[in-house]
């Protein structure tokens, strides 16, 4: 049987996933599992019942079940799988059934009655023939007419792309670079903004500007050594784009750059909202339709990183590496070498991991990319701040700030500096966390830096103060000067943590005040409705929210909300909750950092 619901189709048959008609990876077992559910969506199946159906004769513990359950519910949603206290599973979503091509249909003496369709088994035998071949035609002509709008991925979509961009910058700022109509794509200039401005008023500019320009193309473009590179970024409505190219001069740079931008995948990604392991799925199918392709292989190895597997997070950074060797991409390789510090950063190894960031500075000198240089030197800084060393730290990211101004990146360089400001009030350096805090904010000033820029300052003003009483005035203040972008990461930050001590306070006026003007449904503004819900006793709106908090930090790759959204649910009593699956989410993906910040209360719920 196919079986299509949303934009996915599953054949029971071949057990081959898709969603909006391009193959999704689904392990076996997994795909056995989501066979069941969607053949009796009105059942619900315990642990040993699905354990029986799927493993058989297999012995497995009833891990795998939760596994898989957990696994599809990261594919379609939490709310695709309904778990029922002490009785099991469900599938949840509206499913559409029909007899797949690889497949033929039952006959009435032989088949299984449960798994034909209800309204076939009311139809004469001529009439189901004929219902048949009309479903038959219809499939046939659906099949040829998406062939005709879109190719398969990893070919070029017949369908001219339309994208807006702002001209690409050049070293000296003087000169901009337009970009061309042809058979693949529709530009449309944004001759109003310059891509120094765009890089720092993102958050402002582009939902302003979203709906008449929905992709946004920037860059920037370097010559050195007779070779001509290309930073760029397209920002779409549910993700960026980012890589870089490589020409042997100006006119081949933008070649390999339109070249590249042909992929589907980067438009299935940009314009539509995926769960990490859809997004995985898609990288890895487009790698494979295109493995030379230096910058899916990057994102793809950057997916890995983002949802917490390192061990394949070093495989794929590896492969990156000897690839951008043999194509003689210096630049690739020097990124190769930061993903792979990354991977070892987190597992604490760092030693090596500062081993790999010498020799990514050393690739990045020889291409003489001064931006690549000042993120590894901030990379390092965290390292020398492991190994107690603030000396270290500041000549890490001084050199970084120096770098970056050098190489004209305001953004980079006021990073290094509040970065370095939050590492001095680590390491008790009173002095150097207010100076360099202030020449942060009055380099802001001075490059005329958006105002929700500014609200950095209150929020690190707020990081130096000891009591919660000193952190509510800075905390408004950052609300305040972020007024016009209220999902900027430090008035996200903000709010909730003024949530939690208005909360703790029992100032749930506050507490409420906080939410008005916030409109965006998303992962954070959600998380706040369920903290407020667990303060009021209001247990169905609470689980309402927690349920879709985690929905949407699983879908936006969330990891450490997703995690403390599952423990605040554990730690509230419910009949209604699945408190063994969200007790098993936090076993399998809470990390060891994280475990740490979370101790006391792992402990007290014995996880």
């Amino acid at each position: 049987m196919r079986y299509i619901f949303d934009t996915f189709e599953f054949d029971s048959t071949s057990l081959v996933l898709k969603n909006n008609g391009q193959d999704l990876a689904i392990r076996h077992n997994d795909a056995k599992v989501l066979k069941l559910l969607l053949q009796h969506s009105d059942t619900v199946f315990s642990k040993d019942d699905i354990l029986s159906q799927v493993w058989q004769d297999k012995v497995v513990s009833e891990q795998a079940v939760f596994q898989s359950i957990s696994n599809l519910r990261g594919l379609f949603g939490s709310h695709a799988i309904k778990t029922f206290s002490k009785r099991g599973y469900q599938w949840q979503l509206k499913v559409d059934a029909t007899h797949s091509d690889t497949e033929k249909a039952p006959s009435t003496e032989n088949s299984n009655v449960a798994e034909q369709p209800t309204a076939a088994l009311a139809f004469p035998h001529q009439r189901k023939k004929w219902l048949i071949m009309a479903f038959t035609a219809l499939t046939l002509f659906a099949i040829a007419l998406m062939y005709l709008i879109a190719k398969p991925s990893g070919k070029v979509n017949s369908t001219v792309i339309k994208i807006s961009y702002i001209p690409l910058s050049t070293q000296s700022d003087a000169q901009r670079v337009n970009l061309s109509d042809n058979e693949h794509f529709d530009f449309t200039e944004i001759p109003h903004l310059n891509t120094a401005y765009f890089q720092v008023s993102a958050d402002y500019e582009y939902p302003q500007l979203a709906s008449e320009y929905p992709l946004i193309l920037s860059g920037t473009m370097r010559t050195y050594n007779q070779k001509t590179y290309i930073d760029f970024i397209l920002k779409g409505p549910f993700a960026d784009w980012r890589g870089h190219v490589l020409g042997a001069d100006k006119r081949d740079a933008i070649k390999q750059l339109l070249k590249h931008l042909q992929n589907p995948v980067i438009y299935n990604l940009l314009n539509e909202a995926q769960a990490p392991a859809v997004k995985q799925a898609n990288l890895t199918i487009a790698h494979q339709q295109v493995p030379n392709d230096l910058i899916i292989l990057s994102q793809l190895t950057n997916s890995y990183l983002r949802m917490g597997e390192y061990e394949k997070a070093m495989v794929m950074a590896t492969k990156l590496e000897k690839a951008s060797i043999s194509q003689k991409n210096t630049q690739y390789v020097g990124n190769a070498l930061l993903f792979q510090s990354e991977v070892l950063t987190r597992k604490e190894l760092f030693d090596l991991s500062s081993l790999k960031l010498a020799n990514a500075i050393e690739q990045f000198k020889k291409i003489n990319d001064l931006p690549r240089q000042a993120d590894a030197l901030i990379a390092q800084s965290w390292i020398d701040h492991n190994q107690a060393d603030y000396n270290a730290i500041k000549h890490s990211l001084l050199t970084s700030a120096k770098l970056a101004f050098e190489a004209h990146d305001k953004q980079r360089e006021l990073d290094a500096l509040t970065y370095l400001s939050v590492l001095a009030h680590k390491n008790k350096q009173e002095d150097d966390k207010y100076l360099y805090l202030t020449e942060a904010e009055n380099k802001m000033k001075a490059y005329q830096f958006p105002s929700y820029h500014l609200a950095i300052i209150p929020f690190h003003y707020a990081i130096f103060t000891k009591s919660f009483e000193d952190k509510e005035p800075h905390l408004k203040q950052v609300l305040k000067l972020a007024i016009l972008t209220p999902e900027f990461w430090a008035a996200i930050a903000s709010r909730k943590q003024l949530m939690k001590y208005y909360i703790s306070q029992n100032r749930l006026t506050d507490a409420q005040t906080l939410m008005t003007g916030i409109t965006l449904e998303n992962a954070d503004n959600s998380y706040l409705k369920t903290l407020l819900a667990d303060a009021q006793n209001d247990t169905d709106a609470f689980i309402t929210h927690a349920e879709r908090t985690f929905e949407q930090a699983q879908l936006a790759g969330n990891l450490s909300l997703s995690l403390d959204i599952a423990l605040l649910i554990c730690g509230n009593e419910n009949p209604q909750v699945n408190y063994d699956f969200y007790s098993q989410y936090i076993n399998e993906k809470g990390s060891d950092y994280w475990r740490r910040i979370n101790e006391e209360k792992l402990t007290s719920l014995s996880l």
